[in-house]
């Protein structure tokens, strides 16, 4: 072997000690980096003509795991999924209040139909009648503020929705600069772990996001794709595009969020993501709020209902000079047709002295006054024949108003026997004449109508709805034009379940025996409908198709739209606590100032079983209204805690995850300082191997001369 030789083997061995040094010196001074992948210089022996020329480092490369950085990165997104589903969650429950406790919204309701049968115990105590006023309308204010609250929830997961697309696009970008820096550097050969330790960490501040699967590009670099593969970084990178929450028509309009991929394709993003802050900003949104606003709605609503159904039995003592109905959302004669049994008007004066009565016996679509025939035409007609003008009855946009003359009040009860009913309600509260709870708008949707009822609406308004998929994006707006025709309700049902202009190849609308309007999906697990636009004016209410049958989100807002009856909150003597009797001839008392039945009556209401439909998850089904708190409190209870769980497990998952990659691609000081020592002495090996070459020259040259 020739002193060049070994020069060559001993320098190359001194340029091979220096990069590892250095390597070492980068990982000792990066030991405390958050996000920091160790560097490994690969060196192996050079060969020329099959003799040993001493040693090469190859590259200088990360320390990358690619099992462990893939698992690492998915439980991270798993638990920012999961964290702020808890932390928005937990905003939402907090307003319940303990489910188990004694001050909770859920035993606020027992304690109100406590107070009821209080007051029936003692219905002439006027401090007894201001509290449970007080309470009755304190429960509504409370529902309303928790609706408000869960809404805030959502418009704070929007706009953290906003927030996190205007940070995932920069580090889309400076990924994809990356990219091309690493690509440049590796083509000469340049150590390029800076750029790829920067881009790492970009990575994993991505992963907090959204779910993404790394794939090493051959020239250096990374692709990114989500987990049905669209790209997000690769020869260019993706942008994202979202507009904050917007109202139409009085609803919240909540649009999807857009990825245009770098070759220009435009597609959801939510389609891709399963996992990251993103999901779970949308689920929470999209789904655990608005079932804890729907469950919260249908409570409220029912609670309302069967407080009214209680109050219309009733009457104050003196009786009100004015009954003045719901707004019904139909015309007179579609409002009439299909009542049964039996139900009287009654004129009385101050001291509660029959004036006139009217009883009307319903049979479908006709009636007798007083055993005189009528109609749904002839109806206000007869009855204020009947009445003899002690009181009169009319029917004004939808609402229905008694009203009595010459300083009489008016009262209405059914026949204990056959009580009058439509869709379970009886005469009076159906048409909300006497109701304790007001409301502008439609809340409960069992409307009464058939498939040949009139429906109202007038022909070209129009309804959008919007298909959606399992993951929350958009598959497709539909409009549907309300159809020309005879304005029934079997021709609005035939166009909405049309498979061309309708959203007959989703699911159907059907309409049920109390006049529900409801949409089944024909696959529940992937399809969702919701409503964007509502271009309707029903005639003569005012109300539109959405308020009507209580379709989008409308049901689930509804817990905001009660309060007790301003006159009553005025006025507590006016709480209807006494019950009419029916067997008071004309000149008789039927009222009295004493007479606590309605009170007894109203604390009932919480006892008596009703019928619940399906809301946010729940299927509904009949039993009381106690025992729907009870099942709601546990049901949001229990959906915190399991969201407290899941979110400190996926924590854990992820904290594991991060150790074991830590161990694997971080900095081990104790390795690192034994490679300093190693490749110190491989310098100083090196050094002396070229001195003895030095002196072996010396000697030569010296014998030479």
């Amino acid at each position: 072997m020739s002193l060049t030789s070994i020069m060559n083997i001993a320098t190359t061995g001194l340029q091979a000690a220096q990069t590892q040094l250095r390597v070492t010196s980068d990982n000792i001074a990066n030991v405390n980096t958050a996000g920091y992948v160790r560097k490994v210089a690969d060196q192996a022996a050079a060969v020329t003509e099959g003799y040993g020329a001493g040693v090469d480092v190859s590259r200088v490369r990360l320390a990358t795991n690619r099992f462990l950085q893939a698992a690492g990165m998915g439980a991270n997104a798993d638990a920012a999924r999961q964290n702020v589903r808890y932390e928005l969650y937990d905003q939402i429950q907090t307003q319940f209040g303990d489910p188990s406790g004694d001050g909770g919204f859920f035993a606020k309701i027992d304690k109100l139909f406590a107070s009821y049968a209080t007051l029936g115990e003692s219905p002439t105590s006027s401090a007894a009648r201001q509290d449970t006023v007080y309470k009755t309308q304190a429960m509504f204010n409370e529902a309303a503020n928790i609706a408000a609250q869960i809404q805030t929830a959502r418009q704070e997961a929007d706009s953290r929705l906003l927030s996190a697309v205007d940070a995932v696009n920069p580090l889309l970008e400076q990924i994809d600069k990356l990219n091309k820096t690493i690509a440049a550097g590796s083509i000469i050969n340049q150590d390029v772990t800076g750029a790829q330790n920067a881009q790492q960490t970009l990575i994993n501040e991505l992963s907090q996001y959204m779910d993404v699967k790394i794939e090493p590009r051959a020239n250096g670099g990374v692709t990114l794709r989500t987990g049905t593969g669209m790209t997000l970084v690769g020869d260019g990178h993706a942008v994202l595009s979202y507009k904050a929450a917007g109202t139409v028509d009085s609803m919240t309009a909540f649009s999807d969020i857009m990825v245009t991929e770098p070759n220009g394709t435009r597609w959801p993003l939510l389609d891709g993501v399963s996992s990251g802050e993103i999901r779970g900003l949308v689920e929470l949104r999209d789904t655990d709020a608005p079932a804890a606003a729907a469950r919260l709605g249908e409570l409220t609503a029912k609670l309302a209902d069967e407080l009214n159904r209680a109050h219309n039995a009733n009457s104050s003592v003196p009786a009100p000079t004015l009954l003045s109905g719901r707004n019904t959302g139909q015309s007179l004669t579609t409002a009439l047709t299909g009542f049964t049994g039996t139900t009287t008007i009654t004129a009385v004066d101050s001291a509660g002295v029959v004036q006139a009565s009217a009883q009307i016996v319903f049979s479908g679509a006709t009636m007798t006054v007083n055993g005189v025939a009528a109609d749904p035409t002839t109806f206000l007609a007869t009855v204020n024949a009947q009445l003899g003008g002690e009181a009169t009855v009319g029917f004004f946009d939808g609402q229905l108003r008694i009203e009595g003359q010459g300083g009489n009040g008016v009262a209405v009860a059914d026949n204990a026997t056959t009580p009058s009913s439509k869709g379970g309600r009886g005469f009076s509260h159906w048409f909300g004449l006497n109701d304790l709870v007001s409301t502008t708008t439609p809340t409960f949707y069992d409307t009464g109508l058939t498939l040949t009822s009139q429906h109202g609406f007038d022909a070209g308004e129009s309804l959008t709805f919007r298909i959606g998929s399992a993951s929350g994006a958009r598959l497709r707006d539909v409009t549907i034009p309300v159809p020309t025709g005879t304005g029934t309700m079997g021709e609005l049902l035939t166009a909405l379940n049309d498979p061309v202009a309708g959203v007959g190849r989703y699911g159907a609308f059907s309409l049920d025996s109390a006049g529900t309007l409801s949409f089944k999906a024909y696959d529940a697990a992937s399809t969702t409908l919701s409503v964007v636009k509502d271009n309707t004016t029903q005639t003569p209410s005012g109300v539109t198709m959405s308020q009507l049958f209580g379709l989008g989100e409308t049901g689930a807002t509804r817990a905001g739209a009660y309060s007790v009856r301003s006159d009553i909150q005025k006025d507590p003597e006016k709480l209807a606590l006494a019950q009419l009797n029916l067997s008071a001839a004309a000149g008789t008392s039927a009222l009295s100032k004493n007479d606590g039945r309605g009170g007894l009556l109203l604390a009932d209401a919480g006892r008596k079983n009703v019928s619940f439909a399906a809301a946010g998850g729940n299927s509904g089904g009949t039993k009381s209204l106690s025992a729907y708190a009870a099942d709601f409190a546990g049901d949001i209870g229990g959906k915190a805690s399991a969201a407290k769980t899941a979110s400190e497990t996926a924590t854990a998952i992820a904290q594991e995850a991060d150790n074991r990659r830590n161990a694997s691609e971080g900095v081990n000081m104790d390795e690192e300082l034994v490679n300093m020592t190693t490749f110190q002495q491989a310098y100083n090996a090196s050094a002396r191997l070229i001195q003895a070459s030095k002196d072996m020259y010396d000697v030569l040259i010296g014998i030479l001369q």
